[in-house]
């Protein structure tokens, strides 16, 4: 005999998930009991199991008078070193590029792949979001707007690891974009590219065509990386002018 499962087996199952893909985020406040009880169309003791059951893994934490809300530290132990890492050494910024490249390649692939009306049009309006010029002025705005514009691409890859990978990175991911950024703007003039590649990469995904998706991201990434070293290269050449200039 089958043993049905539980209620609130099911409803902790169900959280689990939104918490994996980036549905519910660390330190995100839960909506009120009640509210949460009709959503999943479920009585309030057994939404009180779940919330129990998720409370002892550690994912959801309760205050007194306060509310409920997913555990901020989940992705801590993971970000923090990395973080760390890239803030005090530059080189690790074109590491991070070779990781995206695996990253957003798949994530490309597999949007075009299993991609949903409604996962186009998000990804579309974060993409459009982009062409805000206000955001140019504004660095730390457009690396936030840009890591959504990544983050919606992995949700509409529809896979969970994916997407809960890219959410646990996602503030390395920002502070990773703002520095190529800044280092853009001050040594290329290559907006309209990256713009017309990002483009592409929504186009071959909204179009359905895997292949042609990941080959734009790599594109796009390739593009950002080699511009990005040289660059460096060329500060490297003036700074070497520069002391021999004040050696003579």
């Amino acid at each position: 005999m089958i043993k049905q499962a539980k209620i609130s087996d099911m409803i902790t199952e169900r959280l689990e998930s939104m918490i994996l893909d980036g549905t519910l985020i660390a330190g995100e406040k839960l909506l009120p009991e009640r509210l949460l009880a009709e959503k999943f169309q479920v009585s309030r003791p057994s939404l009180r199991e779940a919330i129990q059951n998720l409370t002892a893994k550690g994912l959801i934490i309760r205050k007194q008078g306060g509310g409920t809300f997913v555990t901020k530290s989940l992705n801590k132990t993971m970000t923090d070193p990395l973080m760390d890492l890239v803030a005090s050494r530059p080189e690790t910024q074109f590491d991070l590029l070779e990781f995206r490249h695996a990253l957003e390649g798949m994530a490309a692939y597999y949007a075009a792949l299993r991609g949903q009306s409604k996962d186009f049009a998000l990804l579309q309006d974060a993409l459009q979001a982009l062409s805000n010029p206000a955001l140019q002025q504004d660095k730390e705005a457009e690396a936030a707007a840009l890591s959504e514009f990544y983050i919606a691409m992995s949700k509409a890859a529809h896979n969970n690891v994916l997407m809960h990978v890219m959410r646990t990175m996602q503030p390395m991911l920002v502070e990773n974009i703002r520095g190529n950024l800044a280092m853009l703007r001050s040594g290329a003039d290559v907006e309209q590219t990256i713009q017309q590649q990002r483009k592409e990469i929504v186009d071959a995904i909204v179009a359905g065509d895997p292949i042609q998706a990941r080959s734009a991201s790599h594109k796009h990434l390739e593009f950002i990386e080699q511009t990005l070293l040289d660059i460096n290269q060329r500060d490297a050449t003036v700074q070497r002018s520069l002391r021999r200039i004040t050696a003579e």
